[in-house]
């Protein structure tokens, strides 16, 4: 059914499995729970994982120090372990330009001109000179020597997002007047000298190299879709595949797309650009789907397609697929609350619909081993939180009970979804839904629980799954010291 999407693709002289990737991105994991994180889904049959942006000097030093020898025992660490399961591991390189300031203690931020970014607040960047440039192509194709010689099978250099190389490239942010300022082709010539470097360094046999490029940056006066199509067409020559990103800190809902955007919203600015690239394309966007990718590929849209948020909900997604089981792929809802909120707060990667999600090293994704006494268990409450506990009791092979108060599964996420835009957040409850079907579970609606009814099913084992009830002080976390207007009139739910 997916026959395109399971096709090898060729990147360079790497050869890639099949079409389903995961673009770089934050996860706040370290050492072994890093490493198990990725593992889990190249188990699950990922084709290709990229190691989220990493500075490339000790200028904007990250956890990570590509431009060090010692990161090579750590990234070949990480590329046994994936390759044992036949996934490849690129590793995407940048530095962090106007961006890092003030997130760095006493490092001078670095940019293309003397322009704040949106993060660095009123903190004025260190303009470039030539020299700092030239030290820096040169940590870029260092960075790339040392990723290859540890094993990894390719390198992805990160020109979008409003970092340092899409600074030199954006109207807006780089204002100087030699040569890598001023027309579009000066403006370019910072990517170029790097993406030689990195080609003088490790050659164009096995280790791909690839380029991450803005499809539209929403910057004041930045890159239009004719400068970004202009740019791809350059660029596409020299590497062995070309990802288009939208977004930049100085737009941020638009970097990492909220629940409200629609599926594929990245898919319309890639239009304008799609038609120059000739080397294998990778797109991303509220890919949350198989039928989704699989439309993608076999329209030509992309090549590949990269569906990071999807694989954190269900790692095994690929493997489903391929088997012909993707009624049984765990869905992603798309609210960002568990990939994206707890990075912004400072915390490890989750995941609201799998609890394994960041501790794969500790967490199995399902029950493996079956109950050796198999106990009657009665779940009370139908949200997500009882149909999960009743789902993973009846996969271990426990006879299970599950009672619910009104006359419908899903609790408070069936009034979250809702709501304008967030129809997405049901997905999760209709999947458990059909997975308690699928096991056999014994769904009892219009119940309310009390000590008879235990008694009558004669329960070893009572879960409470009742749930929270929801906040009713008209707090907001974007303005706490201000409640919200009318919270405690009578229609409001409380």
């Amino acid at each position: 059914m997916y026959d395109k999407l399971f096709e090898p693709i060729n990147v360079g002289g790497v050869t890639i499995k099949n079409r389903i990737v995961r673009s770089p991105h934050g996860t706040g994991l370290f050492g072994d729970d890093f490493i198990a994180y990725h593992v889990a889904r190249a188990k699950g049959g990922v084709g290709m994982s990229t190691v989220s942006a990493t500075s490339v000097h000790p200028n904007a030093p990250g956890a990570l120090p590509v431009w060090s020898d010692d990161c090579k025992p750590y990234l070949s660490k990480l590329a046994d372990a994936v390759h044992e399961h036949g996934m490849k591991m690129f590793h995407q390189i940048y530095h962090p330009g106007a961006s890092q300031a003030e997130m760095v203690g006493g490092a001078e931020a670095w940019s293309a001109s003397e322009i704040p970014n949106f993060l660095g607040g009123a903190v004025v960047p260190l303009a470039n000179s030539k020299g700092q440039i030239a030290d820096l192509v040169e940590h870029f194709a260092g960075a790339a020597r040392r990723i290859r010689d540890a094993g990894l099978d390719g390198v992805d250099i990160h020109a979008s997002s409003g970092y340092l190389l899409h600074e030199f490239l954006s109207p807006a942010l780089n204002q100087r007047d030699d040569e890598y300022g001023g027309s579009p082709e000066n403006r370019l010539r910072l990517l170029l000298e790097v993406i030689d470097a990195i080609r003088g360094e490790v050659g164009d046999s096995d280790f791909a190299v690839g380029v991450r490029l803005p499809n539209e940056d929403y910057v004041p006066g930045g890159l239009t879709a004719e400068l970004n199509r202009q740019i791809a067409e350059a660029v596409d020559p020299l590497v062995d595949y070309v990802s288009l990103h939208m977004g930049s800190y100085w737009r941020f809902h638009k970097l990492i797309a909220p629940t409200d955007d629609p599926l594929g919203v990245e898919m319309a600015p890639n239009s304008t650009i799609r038609p120059v690239i000739t080397k294998p394309s990778i797109v991303v966007g509220r890919i949350l789907t198989i039928d989704h990718a699989h439309a993608l590929v076999e329209s030509g849209q992309a090549d590949m397609v990269s569906m990071v948020r999807a694989l954190i909900a269900d790692p095994e997604l690929v493997n489903k697929a391929h088997r012909g089981d993707e009624d049984l792929i765990r869905p992603c809802i798309g609210t960002n609350m568990g990939c994206v909120g707890r990075l912004m707060s400072g915390q490890g990667l989750s995941c609201v619909v799998n609890v394994a999600a960041g501790q794969e090293a500790t967490v199995t994704q399902e029950p493996e081993v079956p109950a050796e006494e198999p106990k009657r268990v009665v779940v009370v409450g139908g949200g997500p939180a009882g149909m999960e506990a009743a789902r993973t009791a009846a996969i271990r092979g426990h006879h299970v009970q599950i009672h619910e108060a009104t006359p419908r599964l899903g609790g408070q996420v069936n009034i979250a979804a809702s709501a304008p835009k967030r129809g997405d957040v049901g997905a999760i409850t209709h999947w458990l839904g059909e997975e308690l079907k699928r096991l056999q579970v014994d769904v009892r609606l219009n119940s309310l629980v009390d000590l008879d009814t235990v008694m009558e099913a004669d329960a070893d084992v009572v879960v409470l799954a009742t749930g929270a009830s929801p906040r009713a002080d008209g707090f907001q976390v974007a303005t706490p010291a201000v409640t919200l207007p009318g919270h405690d009139l009578p229609h409001v739910y409380n």
